[in-house]
């Protein structure tokens, strides 16, 4: 499962945008820093590809290591 450090995030989308099964959107809330960020819209379409993690240029995106 994605895990995201809300605190590091600044809300860019990269994540959302380059995730090849789309399972991250923009979440509605903020976080302390005033930005939206992203979260885990579709958790059973993620193939720990860590896309999401490569693309996060604030390193917010953490993914368990594949087994």
């Amino acid at each position: 499962m994605v895990k995201l450090n809300v605190l590091l995030c600044k809300g860019c989308g990269y994540c959302i945008k380059f995730c090849p099964r789309n399972v991250l959107e923009m979440g509605k809330e903020r976080n302390k820093k005033g930005h939206f960020y992203p979260v885990v819209a579709n958790e059973d379409k993620c193939t720990s590809c860590a896309v999401c993690a490569a693309m996060c240029p604030e390193a917010a995106i953490e993914l368990p290591p594949k087994e």
